[in-house]
C-alpha cells in the first residue's frame, strides 16, 4: 500500500479517446438498421461484410451529427474531408479494414469545461473529433472455447472524442465523461448509454514528478463501461505506474483491459507490438466538402447547450447554481422546467417543486419526465394557490400533488375546496382563534414575553390545530405577534 507521501511525489497525467455511436438509423456506408438489441447477424448486408465489387455510400447525417459536436466544442470545422482506411485484422472486422479519417479530421481542437464537485472549473482542451464505422462484437460464453462473432453493429457510425492530456485526477475525468454525455444528449445525436456500448471510452494514463514538464510513457486501458469503473481504473494505474517506479522498474508503454470485478488491470500488447495500420485514402469515397451554406443550416439546428441553459437559469430566472446545476443535467428536464417557467414567474418555487417531489416521482417509478402526469400549467396553477395564500405548501404538496399525478384533469383549485383545504386568510376571521389559544396557555405567554421567543412555534401549532390546518401561516403569525408583544 502507497503512503500518501509517496504519492504526492507524482503527477496523473490524462487523456480520455471516446467513442460516441451516433443516432442515425442506419450504418455510416450501408442502409443497414442501428437499432439496438436485434438478434446476431439481422443487420447485416454485402457493404457491410465486405464482399467483393460493393460500394460504399456515405450517410449525411453523420457529416451534420459530427459538425452538431464540433460547434458545441468550439472546434475548428474541417471544410475539405477525406476517409482512410485503417487497415488490421480481427473477427469482427469483417473488411479487413476500418473506414476512418485519418488525416484532416473533421474536428479541429475546442474546448469542454468541466465543474468539478468543489466549484471549479476547468477547460479540457481537445485534440480532434473524427468519424469512422464501428467493428461488429466478439462473444466469449463462460466456459466456450470458441468466440462468437455478431456483426450487427459493424458499420454502426461513431465519432471518437480525442482530448488533449490535460486531466489531472480521475475525478476530472469523470466530470469529463459526464460532460460528454450531456452535451451529446442535448445535441440528440447519441443516447450516451455506455451499458448498451453506445458510449465508449479508452483512457491514456501516465506519471510524472511534481514539477516536470515532460510526462512519462503512457499505459492505455480500455474495457469500461461506466464512469465510475473508468475513474477507478485511472486511480488504480496510476498506482500501479507509482510502485514500478518506486521500485526501480521501468513503465511499459502498453495496452491493457480493466476487470472492474478485481479493481485491477493486466497486459493485453504492448505498443511496440502493435500493427501498422497502413493508412492510406479511401479509394470508393470522394472528398466531403462542407460548404458555408450547409454549415449555416447546421448551426440553425443548435439547441441551446449545458452551459448556456445553466447561465440563463442563473442570470435570468435567478436561480442558485446548486438549483441551475440539477436542472440541466438532463435535457428533457431542463425543457420541461422552461416550459413551466413561462407558465410562472416564481422560478423559485418552479425549481423546488421539479428538484424535489417531481424527481422523487420520477426516480420512484422509473419516469421519463416525458411520461410525468402533471402538466406544466396544472403546477404552474397549484404554484399560484401558494402563492396567493390559499393553499399551503404543505396541503399542495401532501394532498393535492397526489390527487394531480392521478390525471383525473380536475384542476388544483376544485382539488383543494372538494378536500377543504383553503387557508382561512380573512384577519377577522382567525383573530378570534388567536386570542383563545393566548388566553389557553397564559403561562407560555408569561414566558413568551420574559424573552422565550421560540415558543412561537408553540403558539403557531395550536392556532392550526383549532383551525384544522387551515390558518394562513402568515396572517397567523402576524396576529400572534401583534397581540403577544401587547
Amino acid at each position: 500500500m502507497l503512503s500518501e507521501e509517496i504519492k504526492n511525489k507524482y503527477q496523473l497525467v490524462v487523456g480520455l479517446e471516446v467513442h460516441a455511436q451516433l443516432l442515425t438509423e442506419s450504418k455510416i456506408f450501408a442502409a443497414d438498421s442501428t437499432v439496438y438489441g436485434n438478434l446476431p447477424n439481422r443487420q447485416v448486408s454485402v457493404i457491410t461484410l465486405g464482399h467483393p465489387g460493393t460500394l460504399p455510400k456515405l450517410n449525411k447525417k453523420v457529416i451534420e451529427y459530427a459538425v452538431k459536436m464540433g460547434l458545441a466544442c468550439n472546434s475548428e470545422i474541417t471544410r475539405y474531408n477525406i476517409f482512410s482506411r485503417k487497415n488490421y485484422f480481427y473477427p469482427d472486422l469483417p473488411k479487413g479494414y476500418q473506414i476512418t479519417q485519418d488525416v484532416g479530421p473533421i474536428c479541429v481542437g475546442g474546448i469542454v469545461p468541466i465543474i468539478l464537485a468543489d466549484g471549479t472549473e476547468k477547460e479540457i482542451r481537445l485534440n480532434r473529433v473524427h468519424m469512422e464505422e464501428d467493428a461488429g462484437k466478439s462473444i466469449h460464453l463462460a466456459g466456450e472455447t470458441d468466440t462468437l462473432v455478431d456483426f450487427n453493429r459493424a458499420g454502426t457510425p461513431l465519432i471518437e472524442i480525442v482530448s488533449e492530456p490535460d486531466l489531472r485526477t480521475s475525478e476530472e475525468a469523470y466530470a469529463f465523461l459526464a460532460e460528454i454525455k450531456k452535451l451529446v444528449k442535448y445535441l440528440d445525436i447519441c443516447d450516451g448509454n455506455m451499458e448498451e456500448g453506445s458510449l465508449r471510452c479508452d483512457a491514456n494514463v501516465s506519471i510524472m514528478l511534481k514539477g516536470a514538464t515532460e510526462y512519462g510513457k503512457k499505459v492505455e486501458i480500455k474495457n469500461m463501461n461506466s464512469f465510475r469503473n473508468v475513474a477507478k481504473a485511472i486511480d488504480h494505474e496510476f498506482e500501479r505506474q507509482v510502485e514500478l517506479i518506486e521500485s526501480g522498474q521501468t513503465i511499459i508503454s502498453e495496452t491493457r483491459t480493466y476487470d472492474p470485478n478485481t479493481g485491477t488491470s493486466t497486459s493485453m500488447r504492448t505498443k511496440e507490438d502493435l500493427n501498422d495500420y497502413r493508412y492510406f485514402p479511401e479509394p470508393d469515397l470522394s472528398p466531403v466538402v462542407i460548404s458555408e451554406e450547409w454549415l449555416n443550416s447546421i448551426k440553425a439546428t443548435m439547441p441551446l447547450l449545458p452551459k448556456e441553459l445553466y447561465h440563463k437559469f442563473v442570470d435570468v430566472y435567478g436561480l442558485p447554481t446548486y438549483d441551475s446545476s440539477f436542472l440541466t443535467e438532463a435535457k428533457e428536464i431542463a425543457g420541461w422546467f422552461e416550459d413551466l417557467c413561462t407558465k410562472t414567474t416564481n422560478y423559485k418555487a418552479a425549481s423546488n417543486w421539479v428538484m424535489g417531489p417531481i424527481k422523487s416521482l420520477l426516480n420512484e417509478y422509473a419516469l421519463h419526465i416525458n411520461d410525468f402526469p402533471i402538466k406544466t400549467e396544472t403546477l404552474a396553477s397549484l404554484i399560484a394557490l401558494i402563492d396567493e395564500g390559499k393553499v399551503s405548501f404543505t396541503a399542495a404538496s401532501q394532498k393535492i400533488y397526489p390527487e394531480l399525478v392521478k390525471a383525473s384533469g380536475e384542476p388544483p383549485l376544485e382539488i383543494a375546496k372538494r378536500l377543504n383545504l383553503i387557508q382561512e386568510s380573512d384577519a377577522s376571521s382567525l383573530k378570534p382563534i388567536v386570542e383563545m389559544v393566548i388566553a389557553e396557555n397564559s403561562a407560555k405567554v408569561a414566558e413568551y414575553r420574559s424573552g422565550k421567543k421560540g415558543l412561537m412555534g408553540m403558539f403557531m401549532g395550536e392556532v392550526m390545530k383549532k383551525s384544522q390546518g387551515k390558518a394562513d401561516p402568515k396572517v397567523a403569525t402576524q396576529l400572534l405577534t401583534e397581540l403577544l408583544e401587547k
